[in-house]
């Protein structure tokens, strides 16, 4: 650089604003400096003239208490008590896709038990050439495997299957969580056992005392099925199954058994009713679909909502939202502003992980308009995201599991937003 001469300092100020200017309407988002100075930023604020927390502080970090509103919430009339309920993950307060445990949604059958790693066992028993159990030291020894799957419950938007209902994303979509599992293959302990390789289902339970047993093809279970015992590279949270819990990847939350103490190789169904309420989606006619498993590709658009208004005025707007399919990867997702007259193409975050949640994005720009946000997912399938009327023309308004229509949010003048159905 020696010998040389600085920038113009004028020139250098055009380009600088001529840069912003072209980011998004950047001037538009943000404020001139010298036509409306910022205390915030023009002068010395308190945060600045003292000491913050030592690093002992909290040793298990925490949220700083700004961002306190961002919990799991239930709906207090939903069930009769909380030890056999739901609480949901606020999807609308977060972004990426991975969803920290502390805001995972919970659904428990008994309650959330306290099963120390020293006390925990796992039988593998039934066709099997010789019954074992595991215990949590036996399962670290084995090769584990990481992988990042979505769990959702299979009733997760079944309130909305007689019109729109619950006004907000978190109610609506949040039994689903997202996050990075560790653990063993379960085929990896079958073959250990000996199973008998003309079995044709396995039937698990957890330690709580619902039990919450369940059948799952045997094919399944020696295709990606493991049993976990770290997520998000920690240890599970007690709500979650600590110590160790079963991943079905793709299919129904159900399945997902926490706490789990055996998986038995049987060579037909154990159909209890339980299950099969589970297993079955009542349809129009009276008909049922059995054994439906599979999530099917879905999306909903997380901000704006109505737990997440505009609130910055006009001018650049984010619209983001998740999609996600328990029969592949998301291979692409469209926004519609008007109810699903036109249709834009989201820009995916990064290209879409099987069985796992992809978030999207729509850039654009905002005036005040009232909007009917809508997203549309579709799988490398070729399965694409059906509108609720669709579904209740196939199924009828009486089910509960497996509504994976098109959600819509009117975005109103004031930025605020409402769940509505158009049609």
């Amino acid at each position: 650089m020696s010998g040389q001469k600085p920038p113009n300092t004028a020139n250098r100020r055009a380009f600088l604003r001529g840069a912003a200017a072209s980011t998004l309407g950047a001037v538009a988002a943000g404020r001139a400096v010298a036509d409306d100075p910022d205390p915030l930023i023009t002068e010395l604020q308190p945060w600045a003239q003292g000491l913050g927390d030592g690093v002992d502080a909290t040793p298990y970090g925490l949220p700083i208490r700004y961002e306190s509103d961002v919990i799991r919430r239930n709906v207090p009339w939903l069930t009769a008590d909380t030890i056999s309920s739901v609480n949901f993950t606020p999807i609308h307060a977060l972004d990426g896709t991975i969803t920290p445990q502390g805001c995972a949604f919970e659904r428990h059958h008994s309650g959330a038990i306290e099963l120390r790693k020293e006390d925990y066992r796992l039988m593998i028993n039934g066709l099997v050439e010789r019954p074992l159990v595991f215990s949590y030291a036996d399962l670290e020894r084995f090769p584990r495997e990481t992988h990042v799957y979505f769990c959702e419950c299979a009733a997760n938007t079944g309130m909305e299957w007689a019109g729109a209902q619950l006004n907000g994303a978190q109610f609506t979509h949040g039994m689903i969580h997202n996050m990075e599992y560790t653990g063993v293959p379960l085929r990896t302990l079958l073959q250990e056992a000996g199973y008998d390789a003309s079995a044709k289902w396995i039937f698990v339970e957890g330690a709580d005392a619902s039990s919450n047993g369940r059948s799952i093809p045997m094919e399944k279970a020696l295709d990606d099925v493991f049993v976990a015992f770290k997520a998000n590279g920690e240890a599970l949270r007690k709500e979650h199954g600590y110590p160790a819990r079963l991943v079905v990847p793709g299919w129904e939350g159900n399945l997902w058994v926490k706490w789990l103490r055996r998986v038995e190789v049987i060579d037909r169904p154990v159909e209890s009713r339980e299950e099969t309420s589970k297993y079955t989606d009542t349809l129009a006619d009276g008909t049922s679909r059995k054994w439906t498993w599979a999530m099917d590709a879905k999306s909903v658009i997380t901000s704006p909502s109505p737990q997440s208004p505009i609130t910055h005025g006009h001018g650049p707007l984010v619209i983001s939202g998740l999609a996600w399919s328990g029969r592949g990867a998301i291979a692409r997702v469209d926004v519609s502003k008007d109810g699903g007259i036109t249709w834009e193409t989201a820009r995916l975050a990064r290209p879409g992980e099987k069985m796992a949640l992809t978030r999207f994005y729509l850039d654009t720009s905002w005036s005040g308009e009232e909007m009917l946000l809508q997203s549309r997912a579709m799988d490398d399938t070729g399965y694409v995201q059906p509108t609720k009327a669709q579904l209740r023309a196939m199924r009828g308004e009486n089910s509960i599991y497996h509504n994976n229509g098109i959600q819509t949010w009117w975005v109103r003048a004031t930025g605020e937003a409402e769940n509505v159905e158009v049609s």
